[in-house]
C-alpha cells in the first residue's frame, strides 16, 4: 500500500524541540498522527515519504487564501520547508498542544501574514478574508447572506498601540492581539486550532444553524451566519448548534407582551439581539431560561455582546451576581419591570421594556 512507503522519524533520531513537543502527546495519540502523515507525506509523492507539500497540507487542513500558505510557512520553518512539512515539524508546531502564551506567540505571527514583523490592520484584513473565505464561502449553508460589514466590526474592536520601526501607523502587539482575541472569542478558537486533525470537530471553525419562519427577508433580520459565530465563541464547542427565531418586531409586531411570552415559552437557553434608534447593534446571551423574578437570577455562563460597529463578547466579572433580570407586572419602584442583563436596578447592562421597545430579535439555542 502506499502509505507503507512513507515514513516519520522516530524520537530518538529526533530534535530536542520535537522531544519536547513530543511530551503533550500520549503514545496513541503520537501513533495518530504519525499515521495521518504517512497518508500525507504519500499523497504529496515527496522523496521517500518525508514531507507533506504545499498542495496536500493546503487541500487537507483547508484553510483558504494568504492564511493557509502563512501557516504552511510557519510550520515548515522547522526543517527549513525545502521539501515541505516533515513530521518533526508537525509535532513542534501543534500550537493548540502549548501553554496560552504560546499560542498566543503563534497567532500573533500567523496574523502577521507578511512576516515582515509589523502586524498592521492590512494584514488583520487578509487573514479575516481568509477566514470568510474557509468557513463561510466553503460552505453553502454558512455562505448564504454572507456579510462583510461584520468583518468590520471584528477589526473596529482591535487596537494598534506597537510604534514600528518604519512603519506609517501604528502595528498591534502581541498584548494587543491578546485583548482582541478576548473580545472576539472565536477568532482565538480558530486560528489557535488550524493544525487539529479536520475529522474532529475543530475549535471556531463551527457555525450555528440559523432557523427562520420560511420567506422571512434576510434585510429584515439583525442576525447572520458571521454574527452567530462570533456569538457562539463564547459557548463550549458543543452548545454551538441550531438557533431557532422567537421573536422579531418587524415579524411579530412592537409589543412587549408578545415578545415576552415568546421567550418565556420553553426552559432553552436564549439570545437577545437589539438595534437601537443609532444603528448599535448588541445584546445578550441567557444561559437560564427568563422566568418572573424580583431580583437577578442566573449564572456565568451568561454574557453580553457588541456586534456593530464594533464586535466584542464581555463576560461577567464575578464582582456579583446581577446577571439576568426578568421582572413583570411588579408595583414597586425598586423592581424596574422588563429583562435586562448585568449592572444593577434602573441601570442595567441592557434592558428590554414597554418603554424602550425597538427593533430585536431572541433566537431560542436549540443544545
Amino acid at each position: 500500500m502506499g502509505n507503507a512507503q512513507a515514513s516519520a522519524p522516530s524520537a530518538s533520531s529526533s530534535s530536542p524541540r520535537f522531544a519536547m513537543a513530543s511530551r503533550a502527546f500520549s503514545k496513541q495519540e503520537l501513533e495518530d498522527l504519525r499515521a495521518l502523515f504517512a497518508s500525507l507525506a504519500a499523497q504529496s509523492q515527496t522523496a521517500a515519504g518525508r514531507a507533506i507539500s504545499r498542495p496536500v497540507f493546503l487541500e487537507y487542513f483547508g484553510i483558504r487564501g494568504a492564511l493557509g500558505d502563512r501557516l504552511f510557512q510557519l510550520v515548515a520553518r522547522e526543517s527549513g520547508g525545502g521539501e515541505g512539512v516533515t513530521f518533526e515539524d508537525l509535532i513542534v508546531s501543534k500550537v493548540e498542544r502549548g501553554t496560552r502564551d504560546e499560542v498566543d506567540e503563534f497567532i500573533h505571527q500567523l496574523c502577521d501574514v507578511t512576516g515582515d514583523g509589523v502586524l498592521e490592520r492590512s494584514d488583520l484584513e487578509t487573514i479575516l478574508e481568509s477566514i470568510r473565505e474557509t468557513i463561510f464561502a466553503e460552505n453553502k449553508e454558512a455562505g448564504e447572506g454572507s456579510n462583510k460589514r461584520a468583518f468590520e466590526a471584528f477589526i473596529n474592536s482591535a487596537v494598534f498601540s506597537k510604534d514600528a520601526q518604519g512603519a506609517a501607523r501604528k502595528s498591534m502587539s502581541l498584548s494587543d492581539l491578546r485583548s482582541w482575541c478576548t473580545l472576539i472569542p472565536s477568532l482565538r478558537k480558530f486560528l489557535g486550532n488550524l493544525l487539529v486533525p479536520t475529522d474532529s470537530g475543530r475549535p471556531g471553525f463551527q457555525v450555528p444553524v440559523l432557523h427562520y419562519p420560511e420567506n422571512t427577508s434576510p434585510d429584515l433580520l439583525l442576525l447572520n451566519k458571521e454574527y452567530a459565530w462570533h456569538i457562539g465563541g463564547g459557548f463550549s464547542q458543543q452548545e454551538v448548534q441550531e438557533w431557532k427565531l422567537l421573536y422579531h418586531s418587524s415579524l411579530h409586531g412592537q409589543s412587549f407582551n408578545t415578545f415576552l411570552g415568546n421567550v418565556t415559552n420553553g426552559d432553552a437557553h436564549t439570545v437577545i439581539i437589539v438595534k437601537d434608534t443609532e444603528g448599535f447593534v448588541f445584546g445578550g446571551y441567557a444561559s437560564h431560561p427568563w422566568e418572573r423574578h424580583s431580583d437577578f437570577f442566573g449564572d456565568m455562563k451568561t454574557f453580553l455582546f457588541k456586534l456593530y460597529p464594533e464586535a466584542s463578547i464581555f463576560r461577567p466579572t464575578g464582582a456579583n451576581k446581577n446577571l439576568q433580570w426578568c421582572a413583570v407586572n411588579f408595583s414597586s419602584d425598586t423592581i424596574p419591570n422588563g429583562i435586562g442583563f448585568g449592572g444593577q436596578p434602573h441601570h442595567f447592562g441592557t434592558q428590554q421594556s414597554k418603554q424602550n421597545a425597538a427593533d430585536f430579535e431572541p433566537c431560542k439555542v436549540l443544545t
